[in-house]
């Protein structure tokens, strides 16, 4: 069965350079979401193996998102992505636990590395 993925960005455009990456690798795009609440909502309801995150979105970040998913499923595989200039957040993250974070603009071999990485 495929490794399920969540998407979460503000930037629909985003969202699907990413979905075509992954689904071209053979990975089940399960949902998406425009921000952290509703980040939540879908991880809540879908289950995904994986989420990709990214750290700035309206309404909740990406960080309080994810300490939130954390509390629910203290398992959940998180990837983090966030543009150049936010290394600060990138630390709190990968201290709190997500797998990988993976940095704007996309490089599709290192979206799957961190996807592979998260899956061990």
């Amino acid at each position: 069965m495929a490794t399920r993925i969540l998407l979460a960005d503000d930037l629909s455009f985003m969202r699907m350079v990413q979905k075509e990456i992954l689904e071209e690798k053979g990975y089940d795009v399960v949902g998406e979401a425009s921000d952290g609440l509703e980040a939540i909502e879908k991880y809540k309801s879908l289950r995904p193996d994986i989420l990709i995150l990214d750290i700035t979105m309206p309404n909740m970040n990406g960080l309080d998102a994810m300490h939130k998913i954390f509390e629910l499923d203290k398992q959940a595989k998180i990837i983090m992505c966030s543009a150049l200039g936010q290394q600060q957040l990138i630390v709190e993250a990968i201290k709190s636990g997500v797998k990988d974070f993976i940095v704007k603009p996309f490089k599709p071999e290192r979206i799957l590395s961190a996807i592979e990485k998260a899956m061990r």
